[in-house]
């Protein structure tokens, strides 16, 4: 018997079967879009992501001999997935990385909302969760809101359309209305946001021994699949992803290397102290907590400098990265180039990137090594601000292909680092939940003990983890004295861009300037 899952991601969504081994069996991918209707917006049309879901389900079934015994999946976390009384979406899904609400945040976080909300329960409101879209939509547009029975995530959606129940899974709550004490919405949280009003659109929160149904009659019909099979609702993607590479007890840690570099610690108590930063997810109940740091910054940083330097992509950036030295010969990095800033493991929207100490001297390959020095020295800023030991880091997503990059992670954070013999690592997390919730197997680390093969691990050099030790505190320095300084270091030009001073126009002989300048 085999167990299908489904990872619905941003960008891409994919089923994957696997068998009773826990071997990756059929895997089908399709890309989805992304719609920016306005700049900063970032939307998804509901249906077309239940479409594609059907059509990838349907792909990886075909000529499959083995049949399944049940479907776990995962999906993007956070967003609005607003739908009506009869379950149909009231417009498009607002994603978790829309920005829209950014002058909200901004003035949250003046008022001292944010931090107050974090000190309750440990989550640091970013644009794109349900208390900043409410309040959008609700200056916005009011309409959506009132023809809005429910807001869903991308799970809770899914969930919808295979079972017919409204709900949401914890992780899914965590961030930024839950009461990790009852399992709840916190009603304080909601009055800190003024969204008291907005209560009756969160659906209930299940957990985690209640998010099992059957799949209905239509959806089972669509998909192919046989009527009355069990639907596991996993937590969403960065959660299922830890579990996937078997992060599940106290002490245990990961790294995300992809779009986000989002580094994740399992800890037993909600952790409100120090910097408002990062979230903390509802892991296993009330017994098992995600502290979870997702950054703005990350492969994106590495596609910008293979681009800036002329290269095809990361994987030839890492290749011309490691011809150079430990410390890139005393240049220094800042990855911070989002044009959201930062948001963990601190929260400045201002955040930007910026070289220290760029002479003649350096080289193409120094530039790349000091852009993979300074996003690995953020994985160590993750862990420092978790104020957790941890004895390993397992590394995932596109990033951890590198050989090298691991062993500089190792190096960098003075911690030992391991990669997975996965590849599907959200669906691997689905495939050991849907095994704990139908009674397969009697818990997550029994599971993860017998699912999970890592396939490579590197140990810090003792020399190289002491020079990183140094480093760090110089890049912290630099970072205190960017911030303190505004990050931006001159005037920025206003004009059109379309003629050069006097109204000249441009003849291709200007020089281009990059993403919070170049600092010597």
């Amino acid at each position: 018997m085999s167990v299908l899952t489904i990872d619905v991601g941003t960008t891409m969504i994919k089923s994957v079967v696997f068998d009773d081994q826990g071997q990756e069996i059929a895997v089908s991918r399709l890309a989805t879009e992304v719609l920016r209707p306005h700049p900063g917006w970032a939307e998804q049309d509901m249906d077309a992501v239940w479409n594609a879901v059907v059509h990838t389900v349907r792909s990886v079934l075909s000529g499959l001999a083995d049949p399944v015994r049940l479907v776990s999946f995962t999906a993007q976390g956070d967003g609005a997935w607003l739908v009506d009384e009869d379950g149909r979406p009231t417009g498009p899904a607002i994603l978790w990385s829309d920005g829209r609400a950014g002058d909200l945040l901004t003035a949250w976080q003046r008022e001292g909302v944010l931090e107050a909300a974090f000190r309750r329960n440990g989550s640091l409101t970013c644009a794109g969760m349900p208390n900043a879209l409410f309040s959008w939509l609700a200056a916005h547009d009011p309409d959506r809101l009132a023809r809005s029975d429910t807001s869903l995530t991308a799970a809770g959606w899914l969930f919808l359309r295979l079972t017919g129940v409204r709900a949401c899974d914890e992780s899914d709550a965590s961030a930024p209305f839950l009461d990790h004490a009852t399992g709840d919405y916190d009603p304080r949280i909601l009055d800190l946001f003024g969204l008291s009003a907005y209560h009756r659109l969160l659906p209930t929160v299940l957990g985690e021994s209640e998010r099992i149904a059957e799949i209905t009659g239509d959806a089972a019909s669509q998909l192919g699949l046989p009527a009355g099979l069990p639907v596991v609702m996993s937590p969403y993607d960065i959660a299922s992803t830890a579990r996937g590479v078997g992060v599940v007890n106290p002490g245990q840690a990961c790294s995300i290397l992809g779009t986000t570099l989002c580094t994740e610690i399992v800890r037993t108590d909600v952790d409100t102290s120090g910097e408002p930063s990062g979230i903390n997810i509802a892991y296993r109940g009330r017994e098992r907590v995600l502290r979870a740091f997702p950054t703005l910054n990350g492969a994106e940083v590495l596609g910008w400098a293979a681009q800036l330097l002329g290269l095809s992509g990361p994987p030839e950036l890492a290749r011309l990265a490691f011809e150079s030295e430990p410390g890139a010969r005393g240049l220094l990095f800042l990855p911070y180039l989002s044009p959201a800033g930062e948001r963990a493991p601190f929260l400045d929207p201002r955040a930007r990137g910026s070289f220290w100490g760029l002479s003649l001297e350096h080289s193409r390959a120094d530039l790349a090594r000091a852009v993979f020095d300074g996003l690995s020295l953020v994985l160590r800023d993750s862990l420092a601000a978790a104020r957790t030991d941890v004895s390993e880091l397992r590394l995932c997503g596109g990033g951890a292909n590198s050989d090298a990059w691991c062993a500089l992670i190792a190096d960098a954070t003075g911690v030992p680092t391991a990669r997975s013999s996965d590849t599907e690592l959200g669906a691997k997390g689905a495939f050991l939940t849907g095994l704990v919730r139908t009674g397969a197997e009697s818990s997550m680390h029994t599971a993860a003990a017998k699912y999970v093969r890592m396939q490579s691990s590197w140990e810090p050099d003792p020399e190289r983890a002491q020079f990183y030790a140094a480093l760090y505190d110089d890049f912290i320095g630099r970072r205190t004295i960017a911030r303190e300084a505004g990050w931006r270091g001159g005037a920025v030009w206003q004009g059109s861009g379309a003629t050069g001073p006097g109204g000249t126009p441009h003849d291709g002989d200007s020089i281009p300037t990059t993403p919070g300048g170049i600092r010597a």
